[in-house]
C-alpha cells in the first residue's frame, strides 16, 4: 500500500513539472518582443547619403558613407561610398582630405573602375591651385606628376585628350617660373646661376614657347663671364632656329662684336 502511494505521489509531481515548463514556455513565447536581425540595406543607406550630399549636408552624409563602407559586405556600395566621401571633400573645399580620401580609395581598390577617376581627381586639385607661372609653380609641378602617374598607371583612363592639354599648361607653368628665375639671377648679375636656370630649362622644356628668348639672355650671360666662344655658339643657334625672330638680329649684332 505504501509503495503504491509512494508512486501516485511521483506520478503527480512528474505531472505537475512537465505541465508548468509548458506554462513556462508559453509564456515566454507569448510576451517575448524578440525580433529578427534586419540585414542592412546598403542601397538604401548609401541613396541616403547622396540626398544629404546633395544638400550640403556634408557631415552627415559623411557618417552614412562612411556606415555603408564598414557595413556593406557585399562589396558593391563601399568602394562607391569611399569615394563619395572624397567628392564630398571636394565639395567643402578641403583639398587636403579629399586627396586623402583618394588615396585611400586607390590603395584599396587600385583595379576598380573608378581608379582612374579617383587619380584624375587627385590631379585635379592640384591644377586648380595654379594662379601663374610666380604662384602657381608649386600646384602645376604636383598636378604635372599626378596627371603623369594617372597616364603610366591607368593608360586607359577616359580622360586622356583633357589630361594632355593639362600637360601642357603644367609644363608652361614651370618652364615660365623657370625663365623667371633665370632673369632674376640675370639681372642680379649672377650669371652663372642663370646660366644653370636657362640651359635646364633648353634641356627639360625643348618646346618651350619663348626658347629664342631664352637663348638670347643665355647667350649674353655667357658674354657677360668673357666666355665668348660658347656665347657665339649660342648666338647663332639662336639666328639658325628662329632666323625670323626680332632676337635673331640682336643675336647678329652680338656675334659681330665677338668677332671684333
Amino acid at each position: 500500500m505504501r509503495k503504491v502511494l509512494i508512486n501516485s505521489f511521483a506520478s503527480k509531481v512528474k505531472i505537475l513539472l512537465i505541465l508548468s515548463f509548458c506554462i513556462i514556455l508559453f509564456s515566454c513565447s507569448g510576451k517575448s518582443k524578440l525580433k529578427p536581425t534586419e540585414s542592412f540595406d546598403a542601397e538604401k543607406v548609401f541613396a541616403s547619403a547622396n540626398e544629404q550630399l546633395e544638400k550640403k549636408n556634408y557631415d552627415e552624409a559623411r557618417a552614412a558613407f562612411l556606415e555603408v563602407k564598414n557595413r556593406d559586405f557585399s562589396r558593391k556600395y563601399a568602394p562607391l561610398a569611399q569615394l563619395k566621401i572624397a567628392d564630398s571633400y571636394v565639395k567643402e573645399d578641403s583639398p587636403e582630405m579629399a586627396i586623402s580620401e583618394y588615396q585611400k580609395f586607390i590603395e584599396n581598390y587600385p583595379d576598380h573602375q573608378y581608379a582612374s577617376y579617383a587619380q584624375y581627381q587627385i590631379g585635379m586639385i592640384y591644377f586648380n591651385q595654379i594662379e601663374g607661372p610666380e604662384r602657381g609653380y608649386s600646384g602645376a609641378a604636383k598636378a604635372l606628376e599626378e596627371f603623369e602617374k594617372l597616364k603610366k598607371t591607368y593608360p586607359r583612363n577616359p580622360y586622356k585628350e583633357e589630361v594632355e592639354l593639362k600637360i601642357q599648361k603644367c609644363r608652361n607653368i614651370i618652364a615660365d617660373y623657370e625663365f623667371l628665375v633665370g632673369e632674376f639671377y640675370f639681372k642680379k648679375g649672377s650669371y652663372n646661376a642663370a646660366i644653370r636656370r636657362f640651359e635646364g630649362l633648353l634641356k627639360n622644356f625643348p618646346d618651350y614657347k619663348d626658347e629664342a628668348k631664352v637663348l638670347f639672355l643665355t647667350g649674353l650671360s655667357y658674354k657677360e663671364l668673357k666666355q665668348n666662344e660658347k656665347a657665339q655658339t649660342i648666338f647663332s643657334l639662336l639666328t639658325e632656329k628662329y632666323p625670323n625672330n626680332k632676337l635673331a638680329k640682336d643675336a647678329q649684332k652680338e656675334i659681330s662684336k665677338l668677332k671684333k
